[in-house]
């Protein structure tokens, strides 16, 4: 079902960019679909999906980002450097526990490293599966704090040394948030509302359940609701909430879309930095990674995205520096093998002129 495809402003090629999303959108089995596009500044969003709509337009709700959460922790981290806050080589252990004995490995791991996902830690700390394998269908973050994903990565023995090879991973992000509280004396919410929602006027971005209906709702691959993710002690690598109409306001900053540059310099440098290219992996290090963001090269130039998935939702961030494109998508149904949700919303930012 289909119920909105509105662009916030008239342009020429506004009718066939609706078109082009409503095309797209059904090829996404979901309750809830919200595809939205900046082309320079000017929105068109369409929004569908399964589900009848409910009294808050789809684009307006808070849905769950999970990964999509990080690149907002990497621009957290560039802009608390560009005002010298901390260093990229800053050591992590070092922040969180000055003077206590950790593994040699451990002692060198950096902030850059916890970002890059380059630490050497695991995806999720050895002692997490356990107590999450009996609710990891519904709960398997919440029982899980902050101060145990401390002693974790205080008591970790990485597999790699740091720097050396590249591994996705939760753990180190989550890790990251922690220290970047504690080098600020800063809660890692307060310390992200002040540093990028607030200055982004990103209003319908929360790191928390908003009042009642206004949050997205989960579903399973059979169609059961779920109710909101609580992940516990990993808030950094993944409990953002946000609207696709902020995902857009978030994207266009860096491509400096309908709100302009940044008038605050410490801001617009960790805009630029988060989208050059740090590090080359895989086979012929045809992989490349800016600091938050994975790039790929398209017949249009290069593509920095991200995407992230709950036990029932989706996101996706896409954006083409320097063309002025930007995709955000989201849906409402947990990710499975035949999904269809990140190729087609992959495509809306690879395959359009």
């Amino acid at each position: 079902m289909t119920d909105l495809s509105v662009p916030p402003v008239d342009a020429p090629d506004s009718p066939a960019t609706a078109r082009l999303l409503a095309e797209a959108a059904g090829r996404i089995d979901a309750p809830d679909v919200v595809l939205a596009m900046s082309r320079a500044g000017v929105r068109t969003v369409h929004t569908g999906g399964s589900a009848e709509p409910g009294p808050i337009p789809r684009e307006r709700l808070h849905h769950e980002l999970g990964s999509a959460s990080k690149p907002f922790a990497g621009l957290l981290l560039a802009r608390l450097v560009a005002q010298g806050r901390v260093r990229y080589e800053d050591r992590a252990a070092d922040l969180l526990a000055p003077g206590l004995p950790v593994h040699p490995a451990v002692r060198r791991i950096t902030l850059r490293h916890l970002l890059t996902h380059t630490s050497g830690l695991p995806g999720l700390p050895a002692d997490f599966y356990p107590q999450a394998v009996p609710r990891w269908s519904s709960d398997p973050y919440g029982n899980y704090p902050a101060d145990r994903v401390v002693r974790a990565f205080l008591r970790a023995r990485p597999r790699h040394r740091p720097g050396t090879r590249w591994h996705y991973s939760n753990f180190a992000v989550s890790v990251l948030g922690h220290t970047l509280a504690a080098a600020t004396g800063t809660p890692w919410e307060v310390l992200l509302h002040q540093q990028v929602l607030a200055p982004l006027g990103l209003e319908a971005t929360l790191l928390r359940p908003g009042p009642d209906g206004t949050d997205a709702t989960g579903h399973r691959r059979g169609g059961t609701p779920l109710p909101a993710l609580d992940t516990g002690g990993f808030t950094a690598a993944g409990a953002l909430r946000s609207s696709p109409l902020d995902l857009l306001t978030f994207l266009e900053a860096h491509v400096g879309g309908a709100t302009g540059s940044p008038t605050d310099p410490s801001l617009a440098t960790a805009l630029t930095e988060v989208t050059r290219p740090v590090l080359r992996r895989g086979w012929r290090h045809t992989h490349t990674h800016t600091l938050t963001w994975f790039q790929h090269p398209t017949p249009y130039g290069p593509v920095l995205f991200h995407a992230g998935a709950t036990l029932g939702q989706q996101a996706f961030l896409g954006f083409r520096p320097g063309t002025g494109l930007a995709v955000a998508a989201t849906a409402t149904r947990r990710v499975h093998r035949a999904d269809t949700f990140v190729a087609t919303a992959y495509g809306l930012l690879t395959e359009t002129r």
